[in-house]
């Protein structure tokens, strides 16, 4: 009889902060797909369609898909995002679904959640300052956002190929520790 544990399944929810149809950030998280442990599994959210917060709407009822975003956030252990950056911040369509995702305060699913932060960009700084910003509203959600490591992806249009595979190996291969990481993380808080 050996030593060996089974490592517990988790199940974990993603989203790109991108509407882009060739977007690096949903390129990334496919790669993550491709790379996550055995015992974790992805599921990527697309927040098509998930309109601007707007507490009138809200009051009347979440729209339709902002209830599935909601519930699927609610069904896994874990969140994955792949933010990009903006002029220097955390994009609208990330917040957006942050903001969704936090609503009401007292039963929002992100409540008590863990949370890892990844982005790609083609600049120097790999999405740096958007997934500090990130992390910012995560105090307020009282999500356990995961501190290291930290993924930049920078350069990202030299890193994927023309179908958005992500093919600079050393980035492949920081790209499974981070997973193992957040495989970690997660299973702190489940």
């Amino acid at each position: 009889m050996g030593n060996s544990v089974k490592k517990q399944d988790i199940e974990i929810l993603a989203f790109a902060g991108s509407l882009r149809k060739g977007s690096y950030n949903k390129a990334v998280l496919q790669a993550a797909k491709e790379l996550a442990p055995e015992s974790m599994h992805i599921t990527i959210f697309d927040l098509q369609g998930i309109p601007l917060y707007n507490a009138d709407v809200e009051a009347q009822g979440d729209p339709e898909r902002v209830a599935e975003f909601k519930e699927a956030i609610r069904e896994a252990d874990g969140l994955l995002i792949a933010t990009p950056e903006y002029n220097h911040g955390v994009p609208a369509v990330t917040k957006n679904a942050v903001d969704w995702a936090s609503r009401p305060a007292k039963s929002a699913p992100l409540n008590e959640k863990p949370v890892g932060i990844l982005g790609a960009s083609p600049g120097m700084t790999g999405s740096a300052r958007g997934q500090s910003q990130l992390r910012q509203a995560f105090e307020f959600t009282n999500s356990y956002c995961m501190p290291q490591p930290e993924i930049l992806v920078f350069r990202a249009h030299q890193k994927f190929d023309d179908e958005g595979n992500l093919t600079d190996e050393a980035t492949r291969k920081y790209l499974g520790k981070y997973l193992d990481a957040l495989y970690d993380w997660v299973n702190k808080f489940i």
